[in-house]
């Protein structure tokens, strides 16, 4: 796994971030149904016992939103990728399907509310610093196009950003080529859920995608 870490500026502002990083093998799959029904099921289930309106309270949602205003970015106009997710649960009964490896990363997302970062590792060049976004930044977005990622906590290689609790880049993005992927679960208090959410993640990735060869980190502000 490559080396990951806090920014300075970041730490500062939110010193009780964690992130939760698993990189293994994987086996893309354009859709695995036993995998498809678990969505399914956990779509139905939020529909079942949560509203639009209490999306924001949850733990996790909450949290991050407060993190994205101490960085000076507006969680209503730029929406979290978790909160985003949710939303289209209660309002379409529905997310996107993209292929297994994706698809198992929104289940934990809407299952938990954390939001996700998932890449495929081979594309990353270099060391992973987790900071925030400069005046003017811009990258290509996943279905998004060009994505504004001033004030926005922002996931950084040697060749410059390429993801955000908002809406991971292009550049990284995970497609049928991908042999290797990295998945960080960004927690940006201390939640008790990180930890069984991770080891979701890392069983999914076993059942769903014959993931092999894991490398687990857990990454804080050095203090």
């Amino acid at each position: 796994m490559q080396h990951i870490s806090i920014g300075e500026e970041l730490g500062k502002k939110v010193p009780e971030i964690v992130l939760s990083c698993i990189e293994c093998d994987v086996h893309i799959e354009e859709k695995n149904i036993k995998l498809w029904n678990e969505v399914e099921e956990q779509i139905k289930a939020l529909n079942d016992s949560l509203s639009v309106e209490e999306i924001s309270q949850l733990p996790a949602i909450a949290a991050s939103r407060r993190a994205y205003k101490k960085c000076g970015k507006d969680p209503a106009r730029y929406r979290l990728s978790a909160e985003a997710l949710l939303r289209r649960v209660l309002k379409r009964g529905e997310i996107y399907q993209v292929n297994n490896v994706v698809d198992q990363l929104n289940l934990v997302s809407i299952s938990s509310g954390f939001s996700i970062g998932g890449y495929d590792a081979d594309k990353i060049e270099g060391n992973i610093t987790f900071g925030i976004g400069k005046k003017e930044e811009f990258y290509e977005g996943i279905g998004r196009g060009e994505l504004n990622i001033e004030n926005m906590p922002v996931f950084r290689d040697a060749q410059g950003a390429f993801g955000t609790p908002t809406s991971d880049s292009v550049r990284t993005c995970v497609t049928e080529n991908t042999r290797r992927f990295l998945m960080i679960i960004i927690a940006y208090e201390p939640i008790e859920l990180l930890k069984n959410t991770t080891e979701k993640a890392e069983r999914l990735l076993k059942i769903y995608a014959d993931a092999t060869n894991f490398e687990l980190k857990t990454i804080q502000v050095i203090k």
